[in-house]
């Protein structure tokens, strides 16, 4: 079957045509409909105008990995291009590890976030990663992209 304009159909086992006498004489009837003339306010996003390089040097210093704290399983980042170890405000809630007050309390702003983060707490994680294993000191705060963040000693 072929499906033409205004409901007529053709079928390739019949020869026939089909349709509505109706719809005939109201295309019979049908003025000349004009176009709509005028500038299209629509605006298209063109990728291949907007050719930027991709800046890899996030993507080169981070180092996904689970580690075991207190036998249990967790992500950590290793990133380079911090200064500080940071661990999440979830890990702490969820394992009852106890914190103390950061000597040194400071501000920090998320890339995504407007508002600046106090950080004033610090707790030692114990870490084990294979046969390594290590009592890290980390600054809490509320990670969302893992549960373990090193960075640079």
């Amino acid at each position: 079957m072929i499906l033409k304009a205004q409901d007529h159909y053709s079928s390739l086992d019949e020869a026939t045509s089909s349709s509505s006498s109706s719809e005939d004489e109201a295309i019979d009837s049908e003025e000349e409909i004009l176009t709509c003339e005028g500038d299209l306010l629509l605006v298209r996003r063109t990728l291949s105008n907007q050719f930027s390089e991709i800046d890899q040097s996030q993507r080169e210093n981070l180092f996904h990995t689970r580690c075991k704290v207190l036998e249990n399983i967790y992500s950590l980042i290793v990133d380079s291009g911090s200064s500080s170890n940071f661990c999440s405000t979830r890990l702490i809630d969820k394992l009852a590890l106890t914190t103390k007050p950061h000597p040194k309390p400071y501000k920090m702003k998320w890339i995504n976030e407007e508002r600046r983060i106090v950080v004033n707490q610090q707790a030692s994680i114990p870490i084990s990663i294979g046969k390594y294993k290590e009592e890290v000191l980390c600054d809490i705060v509320p990670l969302e992209a893992s549960h373990v963040l090193l960075g640079r000693p």
